[in-house]
């Protein structure tokens, strides 16, 4: 467990606290691209790390994320227009570009000389791989740009979809690290024969979770690696290698053959957060898997129209089945996400006190990831930068998994999956 002080470090992200600066040292994504899809289009609010900010398009199709209010007399720029290369405000026709700097102020006769004295906070921001992603920190310690491998996919090999989660952050994370969880939360009561989950992941492979033979987890510059072996069928194991990557975004997931997963939770504020669900592929995706991912329904689930909620949400208890949860399934509740959501959401509250739980060996990966962030960020309270921003090819690796017989040495079993998690260096698209 962790005292309410190390809780309070590792939860709370917003201006001027330990996470919140290290979180404030990465790129992160602030909204899709989507959100704000043409040049000029009209403005959009977003909330990042509790600060309450506007995003838009200039006319060039450049992004720009500003304070949400106008630093004359805080008036809200989301009923900006936008227009000729910057967002005015409609109150008084102050004008500010995508880098801040005003541009124009019309209503006072000291204007054309006073506007060049005036900016309103502004962060970098850019466009790729369907999000656009914001930097938030210190100006002089500005990282170069990630360079994830799925940013080379085209829509063809990449399906994104983004939720609001309605709890803190590492509350959704910690699930990813949960390997005994599956075997329950996500089953079925016909020994997962019938599990819909089968479909995604070419076979039925909950029961491995709670046969684990072999756990490493390693410190790397862009977070962890987190390696198991478990027992699969008769004469078989199954290695699984996947990453944890600083701040707030893993390569676990349900996903199939071929398919690799992200999922990215970025604070809105203590209380929420929001999912970004990834899939992507270094070949295009089958009819079948788009199917799945648009319309299946279980990988990811319907939204209400107009919002990034769930249809199955917390105000309506997750449309759980109690008949189902009989007769069919452990949970009774249909989607394999919203399942955990169900979960999540409300442990001791949207943020949960971790002073009051109970740990067990199976929880060690969770363990090993908490104290990953905070040992970062205590190190940057003392002065000492992540280096993992500064490197961004570090971050191009992804999960692998083989099933090898259980003949094979451990060790030498792991190696081979360890090699196979390596992504391509250059900018480019190849076969693994």
């Amino acid at each position: 467990m962790l005292t309410r002080e190390e809780n309070d470090l590792l939860t709370q992200t917003g201006p001027g606290t330990p996470m919140g600066d290290l979180f404030r040292r990465h790129w992160i994504p602030a909204l899709l691209a989507e959100e704000i899809p043409g040049a000029d289009c009209p403005p959009v609010r977003v909330k990042l790390l509790s600060e309450n900010l506007v995003a838009f398009r200039d006319t060039d199709g450049n992004p720009g994320l500003l304070d949400a209010y106008c630093p004359h007399r805080g008036a809200p720029l989301f009923f900006g227009r936008n227009e000729e290369s910057g967002l005015r405000c409609v109150y008084h026709g102050w004008k500010f570009d995508v880098n801040g700097e005003c541009v124009d102020l019309p209503n006072s006769p000291e204007g054309e000389t006073y506007k060049d004295k005036v900016n309103i906070k502004a962060y970098p921001a850019f466009d790729a791989g369907g999000i656009i992603w914001a930097y938030l920190g210190p100006k002089d310690k500005l990282p170069p740009k990630p360079t994830f491998e799925w940013f080379d996919m085209g829509d063809d090999r990449r399906y994104l979809r983004k939720y609001l989660l309605r709890c803190n952050y590492f509350q959704a994370i910690e699930g990813d690290y949960d390997p005994s969880h599956g075997f329950f939360l996500h089953s079925t009561l016909d020994g997962n024969n019938s599990n819909p989950g089968n479909r995604v992941r070419g076979g039925n492979r909950l029961n491995s979770f709670l046969n684990r033979k072999h756990v490493e987890i390693e410190d790397t510059e862009y977070g962890q690696r987190h390696t198991a072996v478990a027992a699969f069928g008769e004469g078989t194991n199954v290695v699984t290698v996947s990453q944890f990557f600083m701040p707030s975004f893993t390569g676990s997931g349900i996903s199939g053959p071929g398919v690799y997963s992200s999922n990215m939770r970025i604070p809105i504020d203590d209380e929420s957060n929001y999912h970004y669900r990834l899939r992507w592929s270094y070949e295009p995706f089958s009819a079948e898997q788009v199917q799945e991912d648009k319309y299946g329904g279980y990988t990811y689930p319907n939204q209400i129209p107009g919002t990034f909620l769930a249809v199955e949400n917390k105000d309506n208890d997750y449309l759980i089945d109690r008949v189902a949860q009989k007769n069919y399934s452990y949970t009774g509740i249909k989607a394999f996400p919203v399942q955990d959501l169900a979960l999540v959401e409300d442990q001791w509250g949207p943020r949960a006190d971790r002073s009051l739980e109970s740990l067990v060996t199976s929880d060690q990966n969770i363990i090993a990831v908490r104290k990953r962030l905070i040992d970062a960020a205590v190190a940057l309270m003392e002065g000492q930068e992540p280096s993992g921003p500064s490197n961004p090819d570090a971050y191009r690796v992804h999960t692998a998994r083989m099933t090898v017989p259980d003949t094979m040495p451990i060790p030498d079993a792991v190696e081979q999956v360890k090699k196979q998690t390596a992504g391509v260096v250059k900018t480019g698209v190849t076969s693994n």
